[in-house]
Formats: C-alpha cells, structure tokens, sequence
C-alpha cells in the first residue's frame, strides 16, 4: 500500500463540547468503589485521563461527521460536487441500516456519482478508510475522496455507569467495563485528492498493516458498553505493533529518530509509554490528547494530526508516521509527508 498521487488536501476535526472529569465520575461510583475497597483512582492515575468530552443533547455520529465533513471540504476549498467516494469510519453509527456514510452523504449534499459505505474496523477504520480511498485515487478513478468520522459515546456513559452503580456489580464486572469510562467523542475529517490537483499539499505515502486477530476476543463493545481485558489487550497490542514496526522499517524505511511526528491512537497514559518504549520512539515526539479528551476511537489519529497542524507543529518536509491499532487485532502504520 504505497501510493505515489495522493495529497492530503483538507483536514478538520471538531471536539465535543462537553468536559466530564474523571472525578465527577469517582464520585457518582464512590458508593461502589468503597464497596468493593477499590481506593485508587485507576482513570486519573493509571490510565492518565482526567477527562474526555461528549456532546450536547442528542448528537448522532452522522450529525458529528457531517461536521467535520463541511469543516474538511472547506480547508480543501471544493464544492461537494467534486468528491468521488465518502468513506464513513464510525464506530458509532445512527441504525445498522442505512449506511450512516448515506446519511452524511445526504446532509452533504453530494452527487449521484459519489460512492458512499461505511468501513468497520475499531480503531483502525480512519486509516482502512484512507487506504480504500488512496487506491481509488492511484488508479485515476476518482479525484477527490472525503473519509469522515464521528464519534459519540454519550449513551456508552449512561448505561455503563447505570450498570457500575448496581449494588451487585463485582470486581470482576467492574473492571471489564472500566475501559468505557476512557471513551471520549468528537470528530475528524480528512479530503484525499490526486497530486497535481493540491499542488504543496501534503502527500499520504501510505503504509502497512498486520494482524493477529487470534485475540479478537480481547475487547467487545456494542454502543451501549464494552467489555475489555485491559491487561492481555495490552500486551499482545504491543506484540503486533513491535511486529508492524519492524515491517515498516523495512517497507517504508523507517528509522525512529529519522521521522518527526508520531501520531499514536490515543488509549491511556499506560500504552502510550508501552508503546514507545517497545518501538523506540522519543516520547517529545508523540503528542498525547487522552488526558482531556480520553480515547476517541478511529478520529483520534487524523484528531491529533489536526492538532498538531493547528499548533505549527508540521513544517514543509517533515515525515510523519500514523500508528494505528484497533480490537481484533489489526494494526496498520502509515507515513504522511508534509
């Protein structure tokens, strides 16, 4: 999955304007964690997220990606007539049926000659997304492709704190469900167009990706809530992202102290440093959002590149890589050149 024609012509993300704190949850489980002697603050503590944002009111992930998505088409400075494939990357979504990438499709109002689906795929959907779209381009079947996501994790909240809060939850219920309370909402959008119709725009190189899907077991979620062995999760993520490196480094040529950004999924203080670690990244190198926005899923890798644009933190030239992992497992690595 190298590509030699495609560009990164927009890129918007929006954050949910909400703020819950880790200790405002605390307090609402403090009944359950006294219960159960549970006195460490595992959210703040251990995972590092003092808060993460949710929307106002009801937002459905369609709403939020058709956000970004005008957001997007905006920075790229294209009328929605030009896009050739929506691809949506939500993990969230309205109903199984419709696609919500028709949905956004239809608020965009894009042509009839626009191809529109969903990709499923945890975490790692955006990337999928780009790469699916990145082919199309290559080939000269489309000159402009738009990949959204949006995330909501409002009714997760509800329903997995309804349920900590039961006088029989045990240990073991409490500490399957604890990885909920990480999620974060918020929204990404990113438009793909073919080289020479963004010239000096950034230039998705593409990448590679690996699984090991024998550990699909390790974390299950329905929008409602999700079960998580935080700890095996952990360690065989970090296996299959040790294994993608390296094939990265030969793929793509990859030394870590040659690139200059890495933009990391967003999961929790503890893999962050896991993962850095393993790979040799220097950690000045990785911004980290999970702090104040928790783990929004698929948007956080193109939130973060985002970020870092808005804070001049890309200048012209500079190599970025995409590390992105998602329950399964798969894992796919990209480079973005500035």
């Amino acid at each position: 999955m190298l590509f030699q024609r495609v560009a990164i012509a927009g890129l918007a993300h929006i954050d949910a304007p909400r703020r819950l704190s880790s200790d405002e949850i605390n307090l609402r489980l403090k009944p359950t964690l006294d219960r159960l002697g549970i006195k460490i603050d595992v959210l703040g503590d251990i995972a590092g997220i003092h808060a993460r944002r949710l929307w106002d009111g009801e937002v459905l992930a369609s709403d939020a990606a058709t956000l970004a998505g005008v957001k997007a088409l905006g920075d790229a400075g294209i009328d929605p007539d030009k896009v050739g494939l929506l691809v949506n990357t939500s993990v969230s979504r309205d109903y199984l049926e419709p696609s919500t990438a028709s949905i956004v499709s239809g608020n965009l109002g894009l042509p009839d000659t626009c191809q529109n689906f969903d990709v499923a795929n945890a975490c790692l959907a955006f990337i999928n997304g780009m790469d699916i779209a990145s082919r199309m381009i290559e080939r000269g079947e489309i000159d402009y492709a738009l990949i959204v996501d949006g995330e909501t994790a409002n009714l997760a909240y509800e329903k997995t704190l309804e349920r900590m809060m039961r006088d029989d939850v045990t240990e073991d219920d409490f500490r399957n469900e604890l990885a909920t309370l990480t999620l974060g909402s918020g929204a990404a959008a990113m438009v793909l167009a073919r080289a020479e119709l963004a010239p000096g725009a950034p230039r998705y190189k593409g990448g590679v990706t690996r699984a090991a899907t024998e550990w699909n077991k390790l974390c299950r979620g329905n929008l409602d809530g999700m079960i998580t062995d935080t700890r095996m999760l952990l360690i065989e993520g970090v296996k299959l992202a040790t294994k993608t490196f390296d094939v990265a480094k030969q793929k793509l040529g990859w030394v870590a102290s040659e690139l200059d950004e890495y933009v990391i999924h967003q999961v929790s203080k503890v893999h962050t440093a896991a993962f850095t670690k393993a790979m040799g990244i220097d950690p000045k190198k990785v911004m980290t959002i999970f702090g104040e926005h928790g783990n929004i899923g698929p948007a956080s890798v193109p939130i973060v590149l985002s970020k870092l644009r808005e804070m001049g933190r890309l200048k012209k030239g500079s190599r970025i890589a995409l590390l992105g992992i998602g329950s399964g497992l798969n894992c796919s690595m990209a480079e973005v050149e500035w």
